[in-house]
Formats: structure tokens, sequence, C-alpha cells
């Protein structure tokens, strides 16, 4: 099998076709010989190198040719090396003999193989030396042919050379294989000098389908230069003509021809710009490196490519080959090798196999007006294929005469009536061969005018037959190839050229083929008799008018017996569609009866089903209904037309079908609108289509929905109806008064009704009515939700009844009426200030709290209220008053001391007033005490007098708060608390401290923010010489922070907790944050942070490759700040290796997996604990793997 190519950007010739071509299956070809012939067009006998021979140790790995882009991968070894000697079996019955052609000439070798013992054709291989596959190079200057003698049973194989040239020469072998069976022949071939000398030409370089420098004697085309500067609409008529499988390569490699190669410092050598493989062979893919330790990956589309069966790799020295086994399509694609930060690219091109001609055109003769078939049969399944008429392609148009027919491999040019100028030679052309053939039409020497035509006859009846030809002679009439002699029953006639035989009464024996022949001649006339008796349809056992009733569901097989010779075709038919013998409705057919066959009826399979018989004597037709019963169709979704407490009333519409049996009545239910669950609501079929349902809870939201009943059942449910509530009104507003009067409007308030209900209240309407007068007049046109409103408009002096009604969902409730008129007339109120009982005494609150007083009046019409503070108006800007004509509000957002003071209240009305007057006290916490001293000291005690504050906090000092202090710690104590007087007496002092102390004020706020100390301490001497202490000056420990062990670089294994350490001092202490990648780390999980005697720690749990980076620990304090990073690399370990593509090895029982060792992990920065834990897990794997 030959190797796969490469191709560079500058190759001018499409790829070699595939190496093996695989023939049809013996059987085919109905005459005595079945010749297949292979030639394709080939530049190849132009090529000036040469190609190696492969090795003697039997792969074949040619050498690449400097002067050619062209390079070949390296073989498999020969078939017939690899098969045992045992394998071996003589099937040859002639072999191929070596022999002598000389140069131009033309030479034929044949192998005959006997196919009796065999059951399909064998495969044969013609080779050229030891591994170079001929088939794949067929042309014009190689033919293949293989036939097969019926008779004898013997397959001929001929390999026949065209215009031999002096490389041609050399020795050749024929292979022929069976199943197990096998066997080789191998012969030399000599090529002479001619007495005219020709160019030399490497057979080989000719087999190779490649175009070179052209030569004189036969100038060749440049397929590179016809696609560059043909149109693209010719594109694939060049692809056709010189045999280019791979259209779409070429022109993709066309565009990169004159693309710049960069020179590239990783590879040495890169990859080839394009590769083309033959579909099923293999392709090396192999690059050089500069540096061999790079490390290299391959990828396909993208996709880096994994070593398996497929993917082969290997490296030799600075070489790194790819091998790609049993190429497919899905293997067209684009590679690249990266080297570091390098790539090297290229395109590898699967073709397909060349099409052949596996049985090519017979010459063919027949006469003027008779249809035509030439066929052929190729390679391959809807191939394509061109056919020719003497050199010119003929088109499939459907208005030509010549009509192309596909059928699988076989293709036929089809001449409908044959001309005599369709005399001319055929040729077919695939992309791998082409066939020829001669087409004979000549005019028939004797014409058939009318010829006997075939009859049917019914029996009893006459049998008549009658031809004429164009010549005036005698024949006989024969009857299954039995002469025919003429009697009482059969009657002969002739008169001119006219013949003319007859049966009067015809009988079933007469049935048969007759033929007439007329003398002289070697043709016959022939036709086919048939007696024949009429279908008939058997219907007795249908009801009247043929209907058949089934209910749907349910299965329908109608048998209707039948008789009739020969036995009647049926069809069954439901309007214009046929009824097939599959699907759910199917007509099964038997010889005395035809079966209608329902699966499920279904209601749309009502209606008439017609059944038709027909044979040559006739045909008969009946109708037969067919009525599938069923339930009926749901109704309408009911509608609810009016709704009460605890009732409603609803309709629907009865269903649009009622299944073919008339409605008896409805089922209802209903249920809650939430709630999943149906109630029936009638036990009893309701013959209407309306219906209360009764006893439902107001307020709950409800749906129903109907069933409609007939004889077959009950219908679906309908849809559910629109949600409705059952809803009452309310009961009357209640304590309806009036509120005020003014000349042209009366207010009215009332409360709320007793009974609201479950359609809850939406709100009232205020209706009223002149003295007098029936008419109620609408005060609201929009309801109101309020319970006072004030009807305005009214003319001064008149009287009006008012009544109020309150309205919900189910609409207005009773009204609720005044009991008397109303005179629209405004009446004087005298103004009364309503002070609340807490703000007659002192309104006290505290700094910043809020001040919100309200102080309801009353006085009409028209109240004007003003106010002012200790007999000044009051700052509006300071303090908010907002006045309404039934209260006055005053607000303070933030009270202060200020606010303190008498605010005087006045309400005026027309000339009468009304005053009040608030007390408000703003009070805060007091100021300290004045002045603290010692007073005296004796024994365990001292004596202490202070002034009250000069700040009470604008309230009355309830108390004082004496504190002391220890000099050497002066941390205080409280001695005395809520102590009311100005001076105190302190006992149990320790004697020989020295004591300080402090006095606070307090107040109903409470104590002071400050407290006044002692200017001196008191001394609790022993008795005797009082020792005098030594005064020291106080020792600043104050440091800014400062790291004194620095965080490490760290590597941590991926899973494992890992962690952090330094040390840092500092006084004050320093504020630890730590920081990744200078992004602070907070409200984090994944991570803990310890600080404890100076040493910080961060511990990371179950780190990932992502946790890697740069990690900062920042200590700050009043003096200054400090830094210490470090960087950590966490690993990830993959079945004993922290990074893929490292190769580690150790032994001994430190071995963890080929060579990572405790010591190396060590040595990485892997914590110890960690490297024991992985130790016991992989000592572990390899315990379960014994």
């Amino acid at each position: 099998m030959p190797e796969p190519t490469k191709k560079d950007e500058t190759e001018n010739e499409s790829a070699p076709p595939p190496p093996e071509q695989k023939t049809p299956q013996e059987g085919g070809n109905e005459k005595g010989k079945d010749v297949v012939i292979r030639e394709m067009t080939s530049s190849s006998d132009e090529d000036d190198t040469t190609v190696s021979t492969p090795p003697a140790d039997g792969m074949s790995k040619p050498a690449e040719r400097k002067d050619s882009v062209w390079s070949l991968g390296e073989g498999a070894p020969e078939e017939s090396e690899k098969r045992d000697d045992s394998q071996r079996s003589t099937l040859f019955v002639e072999k191929p003999q070596s022999g002598t052609v000389s140069v131009g000439g033309n030479i034929t070798f044949i192998a005959k193989v006997e196919a009796k013992d065999l059951l399909r054709k064998p495969n044969v291989k013609w080779f050229k030396g030891k591994w170079m596959d001929l088939a794949s190079k067929a042309g014009k200057h190689l033919q293949l042919k293989e036939s097969f003698e019926r008779h004898t049973k013997i397959h001929t194989f001929e390999m026949q050379i065209i215009k031999a040239k002096e490389n041609y020469a050399g020795n050749y072998r024929c292979e022929v294989s069976y199943k197990d069976k096998f066997d080789s022949c191998s012969f030399d071939l000599e090529v002479t000098e001619s007495s005219q000398a020709a160019p030399s030409i490497d057979i080989r370089s000719a087999f190779k389908r490649r175009e070179v420098k052209q030569q004189e004697e036969e100038p060749e085309v440049d397929v590179w230069d016809l696609l560059k500067n043909a149109n693209p609409s010719e594109y694939e008529k060049i692809a056709f003509q010189y045999g280019i499988t791979d259209l779409r390569g070429m022109l993709k490699r066309l565009k990169r021809m004159r693309r710049e190669v960069k020179k590239s410092a990783a590879f040495a050598k890169g990859l080839d710009p394009a590769y083309q493989v033959d579909k099923g062979g293999k392709v090396r893919f192999m690059v050089e490196l500069a540096d061999p330790t790079v490390e290299l990956k391959w990828y396909k589309n993208g996709q880096e490519i994994r070593p398996s069966a497929k993917y082969i790799f290997e490296h030799k020295g600075n070489q790194r080959i790819l091998f790609i086994n049993n190429c497919t399509m899905t293997d067209d694609a684009r590679y690249y090798v990266t080297a570091g930060d390098e790539k090297c690219s290229t395109e590898l091109f699967v073709r397909d196999p060349p099409i052949l001609v596996t049985k090519g055109l017979e010459d063919t003769s027949t006469y003027v007006g008779e249809r035509v078939e030439l066929s052929c049969e190729v390679s391959e399944d809807d191939a394509n294929v061109k056919w020719f008429r003497n050199g010119v392609e003929l088109s499939n148009d459907p208005k030509s005469r010549y009509r192309i027919k596909v059928e699988g491999k076989k293709h036929t040019l089809v001449i409908e009536e044959a001309a005599k100028n369709d005399t001319a030679t055929y040729s077919v052309m695939t992309t791998g061969g082409q066939s020829e053939a001669k087409l004979s039409v000549d005019l028939r020497p004797l014409k058939i005018s009318l010829a006997l035509e075939d009859q049917t006859v019914r029996l009893g009846q006459e049998i008549h037959l009658k031809c004429e030809i164009s010549e005036n002679v005698e024949g006989k009439w024969y009857k299954n190839g039995q002469l025919i002699e003429a009697s009482d029953r059969v009657k002969l006639y002739h008169k001119g050229r006219i013949h003319r035989f007859v049966i009067p009464v015809s009988a079933v024996d007469d049935e048969g083929e007759y033929m007439f022949v007329p003398d002289a001649y070697n043709i016959n006339i022939p036709c086919k008799v048939h007696i024949v008796d009429p279908p008939k349809l058997h219907l007795d056992g249908l009801g009247e008018n043929n209907t058949v009733t089934v209910v749907a569901g349910n299965k329908l097989r109608l048998e209707i017996p039948i008789t009739g010779e020969p036995p009647p075709k049926v069809f069954w038919s439901r309007g214009d569609k046929m009824v097939t013998d599959s699907g759910r409705i199917r007509a099964e057919s038997y010889p005395d009866s035809s079966c209608l066959v329902i699966d499920a009826a279904e209601r749309d399979d009502s209606g008439p089903f017609r059944i038709t018989l027909k044979n040559e004597a006739g045909e008969d037709t009946a109708l037969i209904n067919i009525k599938v019963v069923d339930v009926p169709d749901p109704p309408q979704a009911p509608n609810v037309t009016e709704v009460g407490e605890d009732w409603c009333i609803m309709t629907w519409e009865p269903p649009a079908n009622d299944g073919g049996s008339p409605i008896l009545g409805y089922f209802i239910e209903r249920k809650k609108k939430q709630s999943s669950r149906w109630m029936r609501l009638n036990f009893e079929l309701c013959k209407e289509t309306t219906f209360e349902p009764k006893k439902m809870i107001e307020g709950v939201a409800y749906e129903v929905r109907v069933f409609a009943v007939n004889a077959i059942g009950m219908s679906k449910p309908s849809m559910p109806s629109k949600s409705f509530v059952p809803l009452a009104v309310t009961s009357p507003p209640t304590l309806l008064a009036v509120d005020s009067v003014t000349d042209t409007s009366v207010t009215m308030k009332w409360r709320p009704p007793d009974q609201i209900g479950a359609a809850g209240l939406d709100g009232y309407v205020v209706e009223y009515c002149f003295e007098g007068t029936d008419e109620w007049i609408v005060a609201n046109p929009e309801l109101t939700d309020k319970t006072k409103f004030t009807i305005n408009g009214l003319p001064t002096g008149s009287k009006i009844l008012v009544r109020v009604k309150a309205v919900n969902a189910a609409g207005e409730s009773e009204p609720k009426y005044h009991p008397q008129p109303i005179l629209v007339k405004e009446v004087i109120e005298p103004p009364k200030i309503r002070l609340p009982r807490h703000l007659k005494q002192t309104y006290t609150r505290r700094v910043g709290e809020t001040v919100n007083l309200v102080i309801p009046f009353q006085g009409k019409p028209r109240a004007k209220v003003s106010w002012e503070k200790n007999g000044s108006p009051i700052d509006k800007n300071d303090i908010n008053i907002r006045n309404t004509e039934q209260d006055t509000i005053i607000f303070i957002r933030k009270a202060e001391r200020g606010h303190s003071g008498e605010y005087d209240m006045k309400v005026e009305v027309e000339n009468l007033v009304d005053k009040a007057t608030i007390d408000i006290q703003i009070v805060d916490r007091p100021g300290p005490p004045e002045v603290v001293t010692i007073e005296d000291v004796w024994g365990e005690n001292v004596n202490l007098s202070w002034k009250p504050p000069k700040d009470d906090g604008n309230a009355a000092i309830t108390g004082y708060t004496i504190q002391k202090a220890d000099k050497k710690s002066m941390e205080w104590f409280t001695v005395i608390e809520h102590y009311h007087r100005t001076s105190a007496t302190i006992n149990e002092l320790v004697i020989g401290n020295e004591y300080y102390f402090r006095v606070f004020a307090e107040n109903m706020c409470g104590l002071s923010e400050d407290a006044t100390m002692t200017k001196e301490s008191a001394l609790i001497a022993k008795d005797g010489k009082v020792y005098k202490y030594p005064v020291y000056d106080d020792f600043d420990f104050s440091e800014r922070p400062l790291f004194t062990q620095p965080l490490v670089n760290t590597f941590a294994v991926a899973g494992y907790n890992a962690t952090l350490n330094c040390s840092v001092r500092g006084n004050p202490k320093p504020k630890i944050t730590w920081m990744k990648n200078k992004v602070l780390i907070m409200n984090d999980p994944r991570y803990r942070m310890f600080s404890n005697q100076g040493v910080c720690t961060l511990e990371i749990r179950k780190p990932s490759p992502y946790d890697g980076g740069t990690y900062t620990c920042r200590a700050v304090n009043e003096l200054g700040e400090a830094e210490v990073d470090c960087k950590l690399e966490v690993r990830v370990i993959y079945h004993g290796v922290i990074n893929p593509g490292e190769p580690l090895s150790l032994a001994g029982d430190n071995q963890l997996h080929s060579g990572l060792s405790f010591f190396k992990l060590l040595m990485d920065g892997v914590p110890p604990h960690i490297i024991d834990s992985y130790m016991r897990e992989v000592q572990a794997d390899k315990t379960e793997g014994k």
C-alpha cells in the first residue's frame, strides 16, 4: 500500500488517487463477459525525478528528494511478507510471464484464476518492485482490466502498459488472495531502445501524479495556472477534467502560495505547509527542534492531541514525529505544534479514492425507433459521471432527447426512440477511469404495422387476435410454443398483410401465450390471452345503509367476503385518500375476503369508506358508513351571572359536539380557588343549562365547572369559570351626627357599620335632600373612606336631610338617616383651650430630645391662634408652630437649654379670647464641682470638701459620687455614690499608700461628664519617720512596628492546608492585616489569621493553584507601619507528580511515584506533615494494587 504524501504551497498538481480500489461482486452481468477498465488521465509520465526503493527489511521508508516538494511517509510492511508460508496456495491457472517491449510500444501481462471453488471474485493487486501498488497509478500509460468467463469459470486479469518508456523496465509482481488463500507471481519487463531516441523518463515518476517541466513531444497543462486564471464558475469543470478530488484544499493552498515563511528560533525544521493522505492511510508529521529540551505539544483545530492508538508520538534526537493512523475525513483539519511561545502549522487533506469504471459500456446495435440503454457500473454509489457523444459532453436537460438514469453504482444513458443519426461512439468518464462503446442504429427489414395485443376475455366471449406486417407473407400461430392448426373451434384467416386468429366461444383452457411467426423471417409477434370472471362484493351481513357503529377507543375489524377470477385487487378509500396496508387505519387482504381495521377508533374516523374490487373482468364498489360514537365534548366554561351571600347563579352553553349521541344532562362541580379538590353539587342529571349552587362560604373565592353526559358516558370537564366570591352588603353606618355648620356647608360625621362582612368596606356615599323634597343628591361622586364629610355649596338658611350608605363589592347598604333637618347657618362657639393634663405641670425634656406637643382647642368660626415665649414672639426658624381648625402643634426637633421657658398660647374668636401657659424645661448633665480640697488627714481617714458646680444642667443637683486612686496605679475606684453634702470623710485607707480623690456632680440626667480631682495627694503615713521616695522619670516604651522574623517563599500542595508565619514587635500593639496580591483579605472563610505574642500566622485552607501569588503582612500603630511579603506556589499532584511533564524517580521505601522523594518535596517547601500524609496514601494505593 503506497504511503500518503505531503504537499508544498507551490505544488501544481492534485494528489495521486487512492492506493486500492474495490471491485464489485460477481454476478451483476447477464451477458457472458464482465469487463472492468480502469483508466485515469495522468501527467506523471513527465516527472524527471525518481523515488528510491525501500530498504531490505521490508519497511517502506523512501528517501526525501531535494529537488521535489513531495515526500513520502513511512510505509507498512508488505502484506505478502506478513503472511505465513502455510497460507500460500495455488490460485493461478495462468501466471503472467516476463516480456520485452521497445520504447513507445505496448505490452500486456495476463493472469488467470479459476473460480470453481470461490464464492466471490478474488482480490488481485499489481506491484512494481516491492512496494509500489499500481492500482493507484492507472492512467493513460497504464490500464488494468478484469473479466470473467461464465462457461469456463475463470477470472482474467490484465495489466497493459501503453507507450512504454525506458524507465518502465524492472521487476513486477502480481498477488491474488481469497479469504485465507494467497498466491503470488513475479515477472520482469525489459524495455529496449527503438530506432528513434525517446527521452528517458522514470516510470516511478510517471506513476506519481506530479507535473514537472513539459516535454516538447506532448505538452501538458499547468493546473495551478488554470485555477489562477480561471473564472470561479469553471473550478469544478477543471477539477473533474484533471482528476482533482480535493478542490477545497487546492484552493486553500492556492491562496497561501506566496505567503512568506518566517524563520523560527525554536524549529530547526518546521512542518510542510500542507499534507495529503488517502482515506484509511497513515500520515507522518515531523519537526526538528533547535533545543531538544523545549516542551512540545501537538494540536488539532486548537485541541491538544493526546497519545493513543491513533496518534503515536516518536522522538529521534532533535526530531519530533507524530503519526496519525487510519485517517478518516474527520482528520481533515488544521494542525499545529508549539515549542515554547512559537508555533508551526500545516494543513492535512484527506481525500476519497477516485471513482473507477468497474463495468464498461458495450457495443450496441439497434433499429430505428427502438429504445436504447447504454449502461456502465462504477465503484461508488451516486458518483459524478460525465457522458460524451463523439467527445462532446451530454447534458441531462429535460428538453434533451438523451436521459441519464442513476441507480446506485449503475449509470444508464437512455435514448427513447433511436434515430439513424444516433449512430456514434459514446463514452463515460469518472475521476478514476473511462469507457467507450459504439452504437449502431439500422433500419429493420420487416415492419410490423399492427402487432398482436394482449387480451382479457370474459369466460364464454369471443377471442379475436389480429396483426398486420409490412410484407404479404404466410405465417404460423403458436400457443405456449405449440403450433395451432385450424379446426371447428379455431378459425385462422389471412388476407394480404393481415392475419387473424378467432375462437368464437372462449374456455378456461384458451388462456395462454399466443405468437404469430411470419415465414422466412426471424421475428415473432406475441401476445397473451387471459380469461377472467367479474369481481363481486357480498354485503349481506351489514346493517341498514351499510352502517357499522363502533365506540371510540375500541378496535374495529370489518371483514367483507369477495369473489372474482382472477382474484381481484381490493382498494379501500376515504374521500380522496387511499387506505394503505399499514397504520392505525389499514386494509388487510385475503384470498376470499378483505378486512378494514381501525385501531383505537376516534371520533374523526366517522364517515363513508369506499371498497372497490378490480380485475381484468371489471370492478365492483360499495360505500360502508362507519359511525364512531363517543362521549360528548366538554361544554364551554360556565358564566356566573349573579352572586349572593352564600349562593350564585351559573349558566353555560351545550357542547359543540354531542359525540354522536344526544345529551342526557349535566353534572356540576365546584371548588375553592386555592384548592385542588372538586365537589359534586348534583347527583341527578341537570336537564337545563342553568344551575344555582348554594351553601357557600362568604368571602371565599370559588370556581365551578360542568360535565356533559350522553349514553356513551361523561365528557371531560369544562374549563373552570372565572373565580367569584359570595358576598353580602354591610349593615348601615352608625352614630350619624352633625360635626359643624357654616353659612354654605354642613360637616357630618359617623361611625362604621356594626357588620361589615367578608367583602370588606370600599367607602361611603353621602346624600342629602332639601326639606320638603324627595330628590336625594349625591354629595360625593367618588366614594370616601373617611367617616367625616363636608357638604359644600348649600344656600344659607336652608334646611337639609342627610343620609349615609356603606358600599362594598356586594353593593350599597341600607342608608343611615340623620333624625332631624339641619339648618345651614353658622353658629358662634366661644374659644376654649383643652390643655392636656401632663402640660399643666412643668414639661421636662433632656437636651437633644424631640419636643412635640399637640394642644386641642375649640371655637367657631375661624379661631385664631398665637404663641409667645417669656412675653416675646416665638422665633419660627427655631421652633415650628402648626395650626389647624381643631388643634395647634409646637415642634422642636432637637431641644436645647435655650428652649426652656414659659410659652403662652392665645385663641381668639371675634371678641372672645382664651389663654393657657406651658412651662417647658430642657435639662442636661451638670458640670463638675468647682474645687475639691483635702481638709485633713489622720490615721486611715481623709476629710474632703468641695463647692457645688457652677452649671447645674438646668436641674437640681441630686448628689455626688466620690472616687479614689492609688498614686502608683492611678486606677479609680468608687468610694461613695449619691452623696448629698459638699464634704465627706473617706475611711479605711491603706497605711503607706498615697491617694488622689475626685468628685462627680449628679442631677436627674446623670453624672457630670468630668470630675474635679484634688491637686494634692493624701499620704496615709505610718507612725514614726516618714520615708521620702525617690522621683524617677517614666520610661518611654513606645516603638514603631518592626518584623523580627520575615515571611519566606513557600510551596504548598493543592488540597492540604498551608500556613505563612512571621513575627513582629511594636508599642502600642500594632494592628495586623494580610493582603494577597496587594488586595486586602477580609471575611474570606478560606483564610484564618492568628496573632499570639507577636507571632502572626495566616492559614490557607485546602489551597488550589488559584491561591498562589504574593502574600503581604502589614503591621500598623500610631508611630508608623511595616510590611513583609513572600510568594506562595501551589502545586498539584497528579498521581504522584507535582507538575505534569516533570519525570521523577527514586528507589527504596521513600519512593513516592516515579521519582518523587521525601527530600525533594521537603526542599520544594512542602510541609513535612503533608509529605507524610501523602506518602501514606501512595503506600496504601500500592498495597491495594497488589
